[in-house]
Formats: structure tokens, sequence, C-alpha cells
């Protein structure tokens, strides 16, 4: 048997690898649906996107779109990078 891979722990929340998992399939998406979709909190959900910000995995651009602010992210290279590595990681734990 192999050793087990340690797992990156940025991305074993269960909040950040949904929001990884949904911005890998899309080209960006906005914050008002990544919390409809990961049903989190506007506040938990902040925190944790900027956890991801801060590590490279994703980019947050803050905008306006007329007077209402609006928040659009963007998985990184180096964030697809990771996920790949933690789901390959993981992998080797289940086979």
């Amino acid at each position: 048997m192999d050793d087990f891979k340690p797992l990156d722990p940025l991305l074993h929340s269960q909040l950040r690898l949904a929001v990884m998992s949904l911005l890998l399939s899309v080209e960006s998406a906005e914050f008002t649906f990544i919390k409809e979709k990961t049903r989190a909190t506007a506040g938990n959900l902040s925190v944790q996107l900027d956890k991801l910000s801060s590590a490279g995995y994703i980019q947050v651009e803050k905008a306006f779109k007329g007077k209402k602010p609006v928040t659009t992210c963007q998985i990184t290279k180096w964030g697809v990078e990771a996920f790949e590595t933690y789901v390959n990681a993981l992998k080797g734990y289940i086979e």
C-alpha cells in the first residue's frame, strides 16, 4: 500500500471545496450565484473567499453595476492545479 499523500487543508473545508468545484465549471461567477449554489451565509462565504484568494487559488474582482456593488470570482491556474492535486490525493485514499 502506498503512503497517503497529505490533503490540502485549505481545500479540505466543505465550503471552500464547493466553491472551487463550482468555479472550475464556469469562467467566472458572481458572489450571489456562489452564495445561492453553496447555500452559505454571506459572512461565511466572504471569509472563505478571502482565504482562497489569499492562497492565490481564486481571483476576486469588486466592481459596480450601476450603483450596485458586484463581486466576481474566478479560479486561477494555481487554483486548478491545487484542486487537481487535492482530487488525486483523495483518490489515493479511496482506491
